[in-house]
């Protein structure tokens, strides 16, 4: 079977998409700087799959290491590329970091892919390239807006870079997937999502404080423009975005694409408050989740969700996990930490 390469693949998306490609029958490597994840996650890949991915412990931006990757793993078919720093809030405070590790890593991949005949490549885009926008559910037809935060922004860019960079190899192809809001975790709760630090992403953070870790939960405002004041929010089970990914994959590989780029919403087609989120989050796992009220938060969406029917119709992909599952995985994922950290102690 096919050789894929997957960069960020110990991270939530990267972990779930391993596990889906290793599911279908194909080889992964992963290449990881471990800057947000653990090298635990290999373990528990292996453990779902029986099979521990091939991993490298490289900096994508690192060209010169990238490109001996690359010799060393020859042969591969595609490239799904996940590395990147992720925060909205971080990216406000620290742009340069943002624009080097999420832009170089895309351009040390493309310069790479002709050298080493690699033809298919994956991009992990996202929703804020849409920024506010004008008319909701979001279709991929909708104008890409002046970005909210330097993360948006290099979404934005490593979307026009691959465009650019595409038209002139005419034997390559890529798609990009506009993720919305992944959350939850696999249903064996042996992977799911696991920043370093304090969490920047809502259902880390609200799984921590339901068990203790975090005292309080923030939520940035309660005076947008929604029914209950925060911010609205398409939430996807990480698993279904995943499996979008080994089918987009399959689509190049096929060679199915319309088009040298082609562009997907991946969401569910619903928006959810950041209220509603901790209000079902407490109920379906019958526990209290502190949290008050603060300022909102720079860089922040007021409301967005997504038209996923392109994807839908076109890859044949939906997203079927519902919120109850998901955020029940979520959970799960939250009480194996605790209980593999008590017998670690």
């Amino acid at each position: 079977m096919a050789k894929i390469l997957v960069t960020g693949g110990t991270g939530f998306i990267g972990s779930h998409t391993v596990v889906e490609l290793q599911k279908q029958g194909f080889e992964v490597v992963i290449v990881d700087n471990l800057s947000n994840s653990s090298i635990d996650v290999l373990s528990g890949i292996e453990k779902i799959t029986g099979k521990r991915p091939i991993f490298e412990n490289v900096d994508c931006v690192d060209y010169v290491s990238m490109d001996r990757l690359f010799e060393k793993h020859s042969n591969i078919a595609a490239i799904i590329h996940f590395a990147a720093s992720k925060a909205v809030g971080e990216s406000v405070d620290k742009p340069l970091l943002y624009y080097r590790n999420n832009l170089v890593s895309v351009i040390n991949l493309l310069q790479l892919m002709p050298i080493h005949k690699v033809d298919n490549f994956v991009f992990s885009s996202s929703c804020t390239v849409y920024g506010q926008p004008d008319v909701l559910p979001v279709t991929e037809d909708a104008p890409i807006k002046v970005a909210l935060s330097p993360y948006g922004n290099t979404k934005q860019i490593g979307e026009e870079i691959i465009c650019d960079t595409l038209r002139s190899n005419p034997g390559t192809q890529s798609i990009i997937l506009r993720y919305f809001n992944p959350i939850g975790a696999h249903a064996s709760a042996e992977i799911g999502e696991l920043p370093n630090g304090v969490p920047n992403n809502l259902l880390p953070f609200v799984t921590q404080t339901a068990i203790g870790l975090r005292k309080q939960l923030q939520v940035y405002g309660n005076d947008y423009d929604t029914p209950d004041g925060s911010c609205i929010r398409d939430y996807i089970h990480v698993v279904d975005l995943a499996k979008a990914h080994v089918i987009a994959v399959q689509r190049m590989l096929d060679k199915k694409t319309k088009n040298q780029v082609e562009t997907f919403n991946l969401g569910t087609g619903r928006g959810l408050s950041v209220l509603e989120i901790i209000d079902t989050f407490e109920k379906v796992n019958e526990v209290k989740v502190p949290h008050k009220i603060v300022a909102r938060r720079e860089g922040d969406i007021e409301k967005v969700w997504a038209d996923p029917s392109y994807a839908n119709n076109e890859l044949g992909w939906i997203a079927t996990e519902t919120l109850e599952e998901t955020l029940r995985s979520a959970w799960a994922w939250e009480l194996n930490l605790a209980k593999r950290t008590k017998a670690e102690a």
